[in-house]
């Protein structure tokens, strides 16, 4: 058997790799048009911020120790440039001689991913714009700050690779602004879970221009001027696009094989594309979201790796399938960690089900063990049903655990109300005995069983101010004082069951607290006598970050700049 493979890193090197082991005899050629077999594409931000120092380790096999372990002829710097399926070959350019030869194959695997995506707009072509998606792109980008020295930047994109250089880049002291046309970074997350993500990037002096449209690039002098709609443009020395990536599928599509999405190679769940004998993975190709059953685009590294091993075994007479991507992702933003699974509240709602969420500020572990941190957690499920859709959390220490623990549960088809049920690893340095993943549980079984009604952020706007319902903080005097929301009482938690006769009986009362629970004890105490109870499912600290994010975010629009 004759196996040719079209670009190497998680697709190509695990396909590789894996029919090896399968079968010691099969011939295996990989064609890779780039200087580099199998590199960590996740590690490059860490090396243009001094991270990572040394070179090498980003390179995780080179085309010697490829073949030396696995017996693959790696062909660098040869591009496929066509595919000729009627006799099952592919032409090849040697970029080194510029010679063009045909190679005859048995199976072919398409693995190009994707290209950085530039927008069509006034001078995208500069040479002071920079992407960043393979070994070269990091070295071109290492190689500009070192000669030329710049001392701001402008990135135009804020999903992880823009908030990976914006890090890297302020640790090396540069002055950093982040442009972006939604009004929020990190599309895979809810707005309001974004603003705790807009806060730490404040926090560590990235400007943040969000909801502004980049219209163009100017050269002036040594910099660069960006040009907004509506608005004075930004000067800075570099700039860095990072607006996400565009399927890299000419091969593919001048072969004719089925595309979706744009332009994405459309592949079963075998990873087969619709000519025999062709498979395609990663970034490439259009794939069902694991939670929605939907066609989408998924451009991560685990998904591209499993279905890299799944070619693999169909190839070599197996029958692998792919059961679709979920979209679990972690990023490091300075001191935090923002991570999620699923699909959030804004896509499920959009995909037409009918939602709910809990939100959650739990400790990272046992509150009397030094250095717990808060972390917040939003879980989000369908109603009736209560099946479990996506999470996020954003916090310190514990994230990427807790998250895991939801993309586990998620693929298991497991329901929100199950969490409960879980039986998790608990020590004082490490968790609580109520780990935050089950009080989440807790909250979504209190509400299945009719114990708790809340309400939610999108409400705030809406309750009314004519003395119909009662609002009800149950913080302490303190806490209120440093701020609260207009209207709403004071009396603390431990105060209610002595002031009940302060409360008008046959209004809803609307509670909120900290975090959450003391305005859930204090629904459970006036539910107790008599009262209809909604808590706020959040808390006031959690409400308060995203007000202020979005006061920001729309004076900064007016201005000009955020502050």
């Amino acid at each position: 058997m004759k196996v040719v493979i079209v670009g190497g890193v998680a697709v190509g090197a695990t396909a590789a790799a894996r029919i090896r082991r399968l079968d010691e005899h099969a011939e295996i050629t990989i064609f890779e048009r780039t200087g580099y077999i199998s590199y960590a594409n996740c590690g490059l931000p860490y090396y243009i911020g001094d991270v990572i120092t040394d070179s090498e380790e980003l390179i995780l096999q080179t085309s010697e120790s490829f073949f030396s372990r696995f017996r693959v002829n790696v062909k660098i710097h040869h591009e496929v440039i066509a595919i000729h399926t009627e006799r099952k070959t592919v032409s090849v350019k040697n970029l080194e001689t510029n010679e063009i030869f045909e190679e005859s194959y048995d199976k072919l695997i398409l693995s190009p991913g994707a290209k950085p995506t530039r927008p069509q707009i006034f001078g995208a072509n500069s040479d002071k714009l920079l992407t960043l998606r393979t070994v070269e792109d990091t070295f071109k980008i290492k190689a500009y700050i070192k000669e030329r020295n710049p001392k701001s930047v402008v990135l135009v994109g804020g999903g992880f690779i823009g908030l990976e250089l914006a890090e890297n880049m302020r640790e090396l002291g540069m002055d950093v602004t982040i442009v972006q046309r939604p009004k929020q970074l990190m599309k895979p997350f809810d707005a309001d879970m974004a603003s705790l993500i807009h806060n730490e990037m404040r926090k560590h002096g990235v400007k943040l221009a969000l909801g502004y449209t980049v219209e163009g690039f100017e050269e002036s002098g040594d910099g660069i001027d960006i040009l907004l709609k509506d608005n004075a443009p930004l000067r800075a020395d570099m700039v860095a696009l990072a607006i996400g990536v565009t399927p890299e599928t000419t091969l593919a599509k001048e072969a004719g094989l089925e595309l979706g999405i744009k332009d994405s190679i459309v592949v079963n769940d075998r990873m087969e594309t619709s000519v025999p004998d062709i498979y395609a993975a990663g970034d490439a190709v259009q794939v069902k979201h694991y939670v929605t059953g939907e066609d989408t685009l998924i451009s991560l590294a685990g998904p591209a790796n499993k279905q890299g091993r799944i070619i693999a075994d169909n190839v070599c007479g197996g029958d692998s399938r792919y059961k679709g991507s979920q979209g679990s992702a972690v990023v490091k933003v300075f001191d935090m960690t923002a991570a999620t699974t699923g699909i959030n509240e804004t896509n499920a709602r959009n995909s037409g089900l009918d939602v709910d969420t809990v939100i959650l500020s739990p400790m990272s572990h046992a509150g009397y063990y030094p250095g717990g941190k808060v972390i917040t957690v939003k879980v989000v499920f369908e109603k009736k049903t209560y099946r479990l859709l996506g999470a996020q959390i954003v916090g310190y220490d514990g994230v990427d655990k807790r998250i895991d623990v939801l993309a586990t549960a998620i693929h298991a088809g497991m329901k929100a109300t199950q969490l409960k049920d879980l039986d998790l690893a608990y020590a004082p340095p490490y968790s609580s005995a109520k780990d935050p993943v089950n009080m989440a549980g807790f909250i979504i079984d209190n509400i299945a069983n009719g114990k708790l009604k809340q309400w939610h952020l999108a409400d705030a706007d809406k309750l009314p101010v004519d003395g119909s319902v009662t609002l009800l903080d149950t913080r302490t005097v303190g806490e209120y004082s440093r701020g609260h929301i207009e209207g709403f009482k004071n009396i603390p938690v431990d105060e209610l069951r002595d002031r009940l006769s302060e409360i008008e009986k046959g209004k809803p009362v609307y509670v909120i607290c900290q975090s959450g629970l003391r305005s859930y004890i204090a629904c459970c105490i006036l539910e107790g006598n008599g009262f209809e109870a909604y808590n706020f499912s959040g808390g006031f600290r959690f409400y308060d970050a995203v007000v202020n994010d979005r006061i920001m975010i729309e004076s900064a629009y007016s201005c000009g700049m955020d502050k």
